[in-house]
């Protein structure tokens, strides 16, 4: 049976011999084969196997966070019930979850407020959400990929409180740039979102289309005029103005579907 081609496939002779991976036959250097260039396999031209097209599945926002709150909520309360067996069920009444575990449930909503606002995205865009990054316990928020790049977004919910931009050095000493939020460092926030950056980047090959970074702050207190400010190349923004730097950036030259699968491959759903 031939095997149909995928939008990241490419039917080539094999410089050296290597495996179909979907059926094991060996194949010899020289063989016709069809090369999978998000997996980095091959499989053959013939081959009692089938290939279907499968749209990536597309993730739930919040879904990894809300996990998390839960597990930290239950193991609160066993060993809350445990140590009380009398008094347990009053003093979880009586008592909220400590703050770690709630900023755990505020990041869920902030993602699942934010994926709903990214539905005011026009079709030419597809968007992931809630995404692994292999080898890590990290994740990434929100993946979205149209005609200007790709933008990849990291949810922040710090209900009235403003980010603001601190700049420090510039004439004698260099100059570096700081992120604050309600007054507090949140320079960190711009670390994670590069470090997201760059394996984005690094997953869309050796030409890669323009990718940017994102923070963006649900119920925020943004000023009435302005606000929106960049850190070490991360914008900083809230959802309204974002939709509009996504749909307002110069276009590009982009093969959407191919570059959705291929991230959807290499960030499985969390």
């Amino acid at each position: 049976m031939t095997l149909e081609l995928g939008p990241d496939d490419k039917r080539m002779r094999l410089r050296y011999a290597g495996t179909c991976h979907l059926c094991g036959a060996a194949l010899d250097a020289g063989t016709d084969a069809v090369y999978e260039r998000g997996t980095r396999t091959v499989r053959c031209i013939q081959c009692t196997c089938t290939v279907e097209t499968v749209e990536p599945e597309t993730g739930t926002a919040g879904a990894s966070a809300r996990r998390e709150y839960e597990r930290r909520k239950q193991n609160r309360e066993q060993r809350i019930r445990t140590a009380h067996p009398k008094l347990g069920g009053l003093i979880l009444a009586l008592s909220d979850d400590p703050q770690s575990t709630q900023a755990w449930a505020q990041g869920a909503i902030g993602e699942e407020l934010l994926a709903q606002r990214l539905t005011d995205l026009p079709d030419t865009f597809r968007v992931l959400h809630d995404r692994c990054i292999p080898g890590t316990r990290a994740n990434i928020d929100h993946i979205a990929i149209g005609p200007t790049g790709v933008w990849v977004i990291d949810a922040k919910r710090y209900t009235n409180k403003r980010p603001a931009l601190h700049v420090e050095g510039g004439l004698i000493r260099p100059r570096t740039e700081h992120l604050r939020i309600g007054g507090r460092d949140g320079t960190k926030l711009i670390a994670g979102v590069q470090t997201q950056l760059e394996r984005v980047t690094a997953a869309l090959g050796d030409e890669p289309p323009p990718v940017f970074g994102v923070l963006c702050f649900l119920e925020a207190d943004w000023p009435l005029i302005g606000g929106s400010f960049t850190v070490d190349g991360i914008h900083v923004i809230w959802p309204r103005l974002l939709i509009k730097r996504m749909t307002e950036a110069a276009p590009q030259t982009i093969d959407v579907d191919t570059l959705h699968s291929r991230l959807a491959k290499a960030f499985p759903a969390a």
